[in-house]
This record gives structure tokens, C-alpha cells and sequence, in this order.
């Protein structure tokens, strides 16, 4: 499925554009406050195929896409516009709801520091190159090592220009005016200023009688967020009171002349203090009791991305690193992220699944990188132990970095291109965690093994097309005996039965990457040679599609197969298809199912090459087909199941 497609698909099961009030990114899933959540369908959102898992947390519905989400979430930007414009990273939801108060705060803080992530994890790359330059001696002194240097810096340096128009854009109100709030914190009067009271012994200047403190905000967090959200209260109250023809004069005029003074008279000092009292309380944390800290941390860090709460320490860790130079929370995301890696590759060694195994190694390679969505969602969670082993040994290591003093320099993606930002007593103990980490959650899985025929351990079930043909579940499949086709087998082997008449052809010539590479489930393919599509068991309709392209089908002793009908035909919105049955339905072998038009298919653009796959495929020893090319009518045998 391409990234437009799967944009229509994601829009359609939130409840369309009409229910979204606002929309936001992080580095792997799309974050969408809805006007009502009842009408987004959580199910048929985890089955898509590209989503790797669909779930309601801290008040948003998280659609976790993995690396390709920037381009996804431009494509939902795209689709959107014409009817509901910009979409932004706001939180209003139409109707107010009571929330929970914890929520709102992870749920705020999350929204304003995703966007800055390009720019975070950009800079702290950058940064890790030039600590690898400078300690292995290259360029030292030269202008090059310098700009490095400077490119690294430039964010912390400028904080609170960047968080200034995320936290507009979460509030609700002008940037510009954020931006000239930040500005105010940044202005050479107070930095110069703070940088020389050694020197000159003054510590403030005098407003109307009031005190404004000396202080140095340039790699400051709290405060121009606490600035940014006053203002998105006294903006409203100041152009309501201004009469409309004045607005555009006075209103900016009026917000800068208040908001400026209280953010330097309160808000910067008392931003800065719960800043340092922050970033001073986890040092003290750390150094009191620093491998249990550093433990629990390791520990919980996968359960953190989950619900979408990892970003809730950002403020501190990039506080830690603006003001002290280094933080101590980064090591153990960085144990905690290898050690699902090592938990991914057990899986690839245990599963028999040729999917799970592609998924595995792909996403284990992926988690080595600081991206662990793709190993959490698509395997380890799936399988349960693996995922609890992965954290298991997460938390070790992570105890491991405290015990040795291990901190980060910079912020980045928590992965093994970042190691070089890191430091410990011996920076041998950096490269000694990062081997345990992996290592331990490979042995710990291999330990605790998986079961893949438990309803957690099933690979999910993808569909293709739009991929909406399988919103309740991937299709379904029967058994049956050869001298029988319409009976159910007796025998140890199993066989099911063309549902139409055709030629048959490998599964790996559909156009459709999802059939091809079998992700879907073993199969075959077979070019029609009429447009009727008949029950090749009794059994049960188990998903139908509303464009009537894709059927799912169950027999009762649990065999399902999926039977999708052309390439991309979803896109045909049911023009020439006509359904026979309806979801839920309970069929006979031969039923007719569904007829359809190949030639006006054809005439359309599409190919009318139609998938059968068994989607539950785990479940038995193998899946074979009686042929691979020539004619067959329909209840001929055409696949043979090995338990």
C-alpha cells in the first residue's frame, strides 16, 4: 500500500476529517485528537497494513506508522486541506470532556517537543560527529571542527526561539508574537547583562519598581512555554476589549507590553527554578540511589512508548543538557532501545514463521538505530516474553550505565550512530553496555521462549489495496478432501477449493508487494475467467469490505483464507461488483459470493489477478499449492494445508 492510500485509510477509521480536531507527528506515529473517539475503530486501525499498532493514550489516538510517517503525515495534510484547512497540533476537541489532569500535562508536553525532534536529534547527531573528530585528534583548532561545533549548539543555544512556535501552534495562538516573547528572553540586554554580574555586581533592573533578574534563558525550556501559554489567554481578552478597527494596531502592541515585563519579572525566574529543581532532583536521584534510578528507567523505558510517555522526560533531558552539559536519562534509552533489538533477533531465531522472521531481523536492525516501535509493536509485544526479557534486560544495563556514571552529551535517537555522545568512567563501559544490552535480551528471549500458536503470538493480519478489506480481521479459509472437495477433511492433510474459475498463477506475480512477499499468508493466484466467486466450504462471512473487492472467509473448524479480487481495486469504490452475501453471513459450499465485471475491471486501468491466501497460515506445518500455472474450475482442489 502506498502512503496516499494508507493516508485514506488512517482518515476514514478516525471518523474522517469532519471528527479531527487536531493532528501532530513524532518520529514513528501519527497523533490525532478526535471531536469524538467513539467513532475511530481501533481494530481495523491495528490491522492496516503500515500501521504497526493503533491505541487511545493521553487523551490521543496514536497511530504508530514507523519511519515512514513523515511522509504519511503529509499525505493526510494533503487530503485534508481542501475541507478543513490546516490542520494543527491543537488539542481542542469540540465538546469539552473531562480528562484526566496527568493526561493533559504528557499529552501538552508531548505535543509541543515532537515537532522540535527533527531539529533536536539533527543537532545531536552533528554534535556526535564532532565529539568523534575531536577525540580522535583530527581538525582540532581548524574552522571546520568550529562550525561542527556551532551547528551542534544551535539549538540549545536558541531554545526558546523553537519551543516558542511549537508551544503557539499547541495553544492555540500567534506565533510571531511567541516568537517576539522568546526574543525577549534572548535580547543582549538581559544576556549580556546576566553574563557580567560577577563583574558588575547587578543582578537586576528596575520595572515601574519591579525587579527583573539577571538571568541567562538561551537554553531555557520552561520558561517561554509558561510565557507562550499565558498569552494564549490574554490575547483573546486584550482583542476583545480593543475595538476592531484599532486590532491590528494596538492588540500585538498591548499583548507585548504586558506579556514581555511578566515573563521577565515572573515567569522566566520561576521557570528557570522548577527547571533547575528538576534537572538537580534527578542528578541527586541518580547519585543516591543511581543503579536502581537507572534500572527502574531501563526497565519501563518500552512501556513508556507505548502510551506515548517517553516524551514526557524531554523537557528535563534537554534541560540537563543545556545546563549541565550532559544528562543521565539518555543511557538507559539507550539500553533499553538495544535490548529490544536483542529481543527482536531471539525472536528471529525461535519463530517458524517466514513473516515474523522477515519482521524480526528488519525491525531488530531498525531498533539498533533508536527507532523500537517496529521490534515493540510488530514482534516482541506480540509474543509477550520477548518484549518482558527485552525490558528485563533494558533495566539491567541500564543499572549498569548508572553504576558507572554513564551520561549523554547531547540529545539524539538513542541507537548505536549516537554512542559517540556518550561518556562514562571508562568510555569502554559505553561500548561493554551496549554489547550486554543486546546480547541479554537475545539469551533472555531465547530463555523464555515464545508460543506461536497463542492469540498474542499471531503475526498481524494485513490486507491490501486500501487495506480496509480486512477491518475486523484478516480473511479466513476451510478444509476439505480431495475425492470431497465440499467436504471437510478426515485425513491429517487438509485441501481447499478454487472459488472461481481461471488460471492459476504464483502468488509472487501479483502486483502487490503485500501477496507477493507472502506477507498476508501463503497462497496462490488465479486470473478469472468469468466474474463469479463461489463458497469453497461452509463456513461463515467473516469480513466483507463495503466495495465488495476482498472477502474473508472462515470454516468452522478454523481455517480462514482471504480472497481479493484484482489489484488496487478498492479504488473502484464498487463499481462492477456485486455482493451476494453480507459480513457475518453463514454460507454453504458453492454459494455464489460475489460477481463481478473483468472487462469493465480491466477497461478501467486495473489488474483482475485475485489473491487467495490462508491469512492464519502460523497455525499449520505448511502451506502448499497443487499447482502453480495452468487452467482451474472452480471446487477443484487448489491448496493443500499440512497440520
Amino acid at each position: 500500500m502506498n502512503n496516499k492510500d494508507l493516508a485514506k485509510n488512517v482518515l476514514d477509521l478516525v471518523g474522517g476529517e469532519q471528527n479531527i480536531s487536531g493532528l501532530t507527528h513524532c518520529a514513528t506515529r501519527l497523533r490525532f485528537v478526535l471531536k469524538d473517539d467513539n467513532k475511530a475503530d481501533l481494530r481495523a486501525l491495528d490491522q492496516l497494513e503500515g500501521v504497526l499498532k493503533a491505541q487511545n493514550s493521553g487523551g490521543q489516538i496514536q497511530v504508530v506508522i514507523g519511519a515512514k510517517v513523515d511522509a504519511v503525515y503529509s499525505e493526510v495534510k494533503n487530503l485534508t486541506s481542501d475541507h478543513i484547512g490546516e490542520l494543527t497540533e491543537s488539542t481542542d476537541s469540540g465538546p469539552k470532556k473531562r480528562r484526566n489532569p496527568v493526561n493533559v500535562v504528557l499529552e501538552t508536553i508531548a505535543g509541543i517537543f515532537t515537532p522540535v525532534l527533527p531539529a533536536l536529534v539533527g543537532c545531536g547527531m552533528i554534535k556526535c560527529l564532532a565529539t568523534v573528530i575531536t577525540a580522535m585528534g583530527y581538525l582540532e583548532g581548524s574552522g571546520f571542527l568550529t562550525i561542527i561545533n556551532m551547528i551542534g549548539d544551535c539549538i540549545f543555544y536558541f531554545m526558546p526561539f523553537f519551543l516558542a512556535v511549537s508551544a503557539a501552534n499547541r495553544f492555540k495562538t500567534n506565533p510571531y508574537l511567541a516568537v517576539a516573547l522568546a526574543a525577549g528572553l534572548m535580547h543582549p540586554t538581559i544576556l549580556n547583562a546576566a553574563a557580567q554580574i560577577a563583574e558588575t555586581g547587578v543582578n537586576s533592573i528596575d520595572f515601574l519598581g519591579l525587579p527583573i533578574l539577571l538571568m541567562k534563558y538561551s537554553s531555557s525550556v520552561i520558561p517561554i512555554i509558561l510565557a507562550v501559554w499565558i498569552m494564549s489567554y490574554v490575547y483573546p481578552i486584550v482583542n476583545r476589549v480593543i475595538p476592531k478597527f484599532l486590532q491590528v494596531l494596538l492588540t500585538p502592541m498591548i499583548v507585548l507590553f504586558i506579556m514581555i515585563p511578566v515573563e521577565l519579572i515572573v515567569l522566566g525566574p520561576v521557570g528557570s527554578y522548577i527547571g533547575d529543581w528538576l534537572t538537580n532532583g534527578i542528578n541527586s536521584l541518580f547519585s543516591t540511589a543511581g543503579v536502581l534510578a537507572g534500572a527502574i528507567l531501563g526497565f519501563f523505558k518500552p512501556i513508556m512508548v507505548m502510551f506515548g510517555m517517553h516524551y514526557a522526560i524531554m523537557p528535563i533531558q534537554v534541560q540537563q543538557v543545556a545546563t549541565l552539559g550532559a544528562t543521565v536519562l539518555l543511557p538507559t534509552a539507550l539500553a533499553a532501545n538495544l535490548a529490544q533489538a536483542g529481543a527482536a533477533f531471539g525472536v528471529f531465531v525461535l519463530t517458524k514463521s517466514k513473516t515474523m522472521k522477515s519482521a524480526a531481523a528488519s525491525s531488530g536492525f531498525t531498533a539498533l538505530f533508536g527507532i523500537t516501535e517496529p521490534a515493540i509493536y510488530g514482534v516482541t509485544l506480540k509474543y509477550k516474553r520477548p518484549f518482558f526479557a527485552g525490558c528485563l534486560a533494558g533495566g539491567l544495563v541500564g543499572g549498569f550505565y548508572s553504576l558507572v556514571h554513564t551520561t549523554a552529551n547531547a540529545i539524539s535517537l538513542p541507537g548505536l550512530l549516537a554512542i559517540g555522545t556518550y561518556t562514562s568512567d571508562r568510555y569502554m563501559y559505553v561500548v561493554i553496555g551496549c554489547i550486554a544490552a543486546i546480547v541479554l535480551g537475545f539469551v533472555f528471549t531465547l530463555m523464555a521462549g515464545i508460543k506461536e500458536d497463542a492469540d498474542g503470538a499471531k503475526p498481524k493480519q494485513q490486507a491490501t489495496g486500501a487495506l480496509d478489506s480486512i477491518r475486523n480481521a484478516a480473511a479466513t479459509g476451510v478444509t476439505v478432501e480431495q475425492d470431497s472437495p465440499q467436504a471437510y477433511a478426515s485425513s491429517s492433510d487438509m485441501l481447499i477449493v478454487s472459488p472461481m474459475t481461471g488460471e492459476i498463477r504464483p502468488i509472487s506475480e501479483v502486483e502487490d508487494q503485500a501477496f507477493a512477499q507472502e506477507l498476508m499468508g501463503k497462497g496462490i493466484a488465479i486470473v478469472p475467467t468469468d466474474g463469479k466467486v463461489y463458497a469453497p466450504f461452509d463456513g461463515v462471512v467473516e469480513a466483507l469490505y463495503r466495495t465488495k473487492h476482498a472477502i474473508g472467509l472462515k470454516a468452522a473448524n478454523g481455517v480462514e483464507i482471504l480472497i481479493h479480487i484484482g489489484v488496487d481495486t478498492v479504488s473502484l469504490k464498487g463499481k462492477y461488483f456485486n455482493a451476494h452475501i453480507e459480513q457475518g453471513q453463514t454460507i454453504k459450499a458453492g454459494d455464489l459470493l460475489v460477481e463481478f465485471d473483468p472487462e469493465g475491471i480491466t477497461s478501467a486501468g486495473y489488474n483482475t489477478i485475485t489473491s487467495i491466501v490462508v491469512t492464519n497460515m502460523q497455525q499449520y506445518g505448511d502451506v502448499l499449492t497443487t499447482a502453480t500455472n495452468g487452467p482451474i474450475r472452480e471446487s477443484e482442489a487448489m491448496i493443500k494445508l499440512i497440520p
